[in-house]
């Protein structure tokens, strides 16, 4: 729904003058931690950030951004780039990804909707494959949830189920990809008594198997297409169990990293390759490490590897991993209807606004923060700058990344005057950090901050205003912990190195010279999360937020 005309305007707020040029920063994956070896962002040099963290608490506080207060289902759910940068920019939490899934499975609707009527097409007469990662993680799967949906499709007339399995070890403990195999043997073996014909047909890690991501690494994604679909693998085995089991053996295994299996029958022959006429489900409702496996089983002109066959299939995501390229055209749960974000609001109150990041977070500065919606508001108002990401690399071989050349070209629009809102974000903390390479991710931190100096400078010259904030922690805290914060230690006695986001808070940081006098940040709001921020920055253009956003940080204490 759009609202009409008059509904767009915005009240003006006379404490905040208007007119000035705000920069948004967003660093991505830069929470806060304590300080020690394994916090990167503490070992780095960061003067910058330093210097904005000496305002606290007036100029400097921390936000929730993860869990409930960006709309995942509890507070052990790490925050991501997808939903941190929804919640920056729509200034309202909306349940988010795992969340809409537990909706659907709980009301049954995700059996009613268009996703589940397209691929029970199929039930009669084909088999139902769903592929995704076993784990309890609850970042891009959920065991629970796939344990729902296995029985669901069989009251809903699924008769033959073969499951593909990711095993995980990095969302959860290396080693619990075992037990996770043993519990869904037990749950297809109770489908079978009910006469379902279900079963586990291929697998293998999620860093060796179907889950790369960013175009890293296709053949990851060959590797799991060879098994699932063709039913080709090196390591054949007649069981599941005994195939993680065996694979586990090698000195060098571990869960996320497990070669690629397929399960044979006692003649041999696989039990479950994806055939013409099948239904096919990727079951994880993270997006970033389906785009690829997704764009093989959608897409009619494919390059990136030798397919052998392309099965005539009805293919459907749990969600549609991606808004802009439409894909999959077929998904099981709808995404938030995320509507009246900050950004379309601005755009309607004759802010002018430029967006920039790099290839992989460009989506997150424009798309997701609009709301999950592709191109401008008003292409006269509104300028988005892809910088191309490096390719052919992991990131900590180039850990600078394009931090510089993104706040180069920030620096430059804001001395131009031609936008009233300057938005970038800067990738380093988070793509560096999910290497788990500790001295590289020190090395992109301190790009960063360097990046964050160039913003600012700029923000000077033009008496503007920043408003620097982060996503979701990643950098800041590099090793697995037990229960007491201690490292956690692996079979040989080194320290387990984190790859993954955190449950940290991150920080929000306000100045420049066009910030009026007395603006502090309140002390009210305890438990603010990256929802309060647009509220915030509307504020920073002279605007109020509508009534139904989460309330702005900040209120002007006069000194007089």
């Amino acid at each position: 729904m759009g609202s009409s005309g008059s509904s767009w305007k915005l009240v003006e707020n006379s404490k905040f003058p208007k007119g000035k040029i705000v920069a948004v920063v967003v660093l991505d994956g830069w929470g806060e931690a304590d300080p020690d070896e394994f916090n990167c962002i503490h070992l780095a040099e960061t003067p910058t950030m330093d210097s904005l963290k000496k305002g606290a608490p007036e100029k400097w506080r921390l936000l929730k951004a993860h869990g409930t207060a960006v709309g995942l289902p509890t507070d052990d759910d790490m925050g991501n780039s997808e939903v941190g940068h929804n919640a920056l920019g729509a200034g309202r939490i909306y349940a988010q990804g795992a969340k809409l899934v537990d909706m659907a499975l709980a009301s049954g609707k995700i059996y009613e909707g268009e996703g589940f009527k397209y691929i029970k097409e199929c039930f009669d007469n084909g088999t139902l494959h769903l592929i995704g990662l076993l784990s309890d993680g609850g970042v891009h799967s959920r065991f629970d949830q796939l344990q729902m949906f296995l029985k669901g499709a069989c009251v809903h007339g699924a008769k033959r189920i073969r499951v593909h399995i990711i095993t995980d070890g990095r969302d959860c403990l290396d080693g619990t990809s075992v037990g996770f195999v043993e519990m869904l043997e037990n749950d297809l073996a109770k489908l079978r008594e009910k006469g379902v014909d279900a079963r586990i047909a291929s697998g293998g890690g999620r860093m060796y198997v179907t889950m790369d991501r960013y175009e890293n690494d296709w053949g990851v994604v060959k590797r799991g297409w060879d098994a699932h679909v063709l039913g080709e693998a090196p390591h054949k085995f007649r069981s599941a169990i005994e195939a993680v089991k065996k694979l586990r053996e090698d000195p060098k295994a571990n869960d996320q990293y497990l070669p690629p299996f397929v399960i044979v029958d006692e003649s041999g022959k696989p039990v479950g390759p994806i055939m013409d006429g099948d239904a096919v489900v990727t079951f994880n409702f993270r997006a970033d490490r389906m785009v690829m496996i997704a764009k093989a089983l959608e897409y009619e002109n494919f390059d990136k590897f030798e397919r052998v066959r392309f099965p005539k299939i009805h293919y459907a995501g749990m969600l549609q991993y991606d808004g802009e390229l439409k894909l999959p055209s077929h998904y099981l749960v709808s995404p938030p209807e995320i509507e009246r974000t900050s950004g379309e609001y601005l755009v309607h109150n004759s802010i002018r606004t430029f967006a920039c990041s790099e290839t992989v977070k460009f989506g997150h500065v424009t798309f997701f923060w609009n709301g999950n919606r592709s191109g401008y508001f008003n292409p006269n108002m509104e300028e988005y700058f892809e910088i191309p990401s490096d390719t052919g690399i992991t990131f900590n071989a180039q850990p600078k990344m394009k931090a510089l050349e993104i706040a180069e070209k920030a620096r430059d629009v804001i001395l131009s005057r031609k936008f009233h809102q300057v938005r970038v974000n800067l990738a380093n903390g988070d793509m560096v950090g999910h290497t788990g390479d500790i001295k590289a991710t020190i090395v992109g931190c301190k790009a960063v901050d360097e990046a964050v100096k160039i913003v600012l400078d700029a923000i000077d010259q033009v008496g503007g205003i920043y408003l620097v904030t982060a996503d979701h922690g990643n950098a800041e805290d590099m090793v697995k912990r037990d229960k007491s914060g201690k490292p956690l230690l692996d079979k040989n006695g080194n320290v387990q190195l984190l790859t993954s986001h955190t449950l940290h808070p991150v920080p929000v940081a306000i100045g420049g010279p066009g910030l009026r006098r007395g603006v502090r940040f309140r002390e009210d709001l305890r438990n603010a999360s990256l929802a309060n921020v647009a509220a915030t920055v509307m504020n920073l253009h002279g605007f109020d937020a509508p009534s139904d956003y989460e309330p702005t940080l900040i209120e002007v204490v006069d000194s007089n």
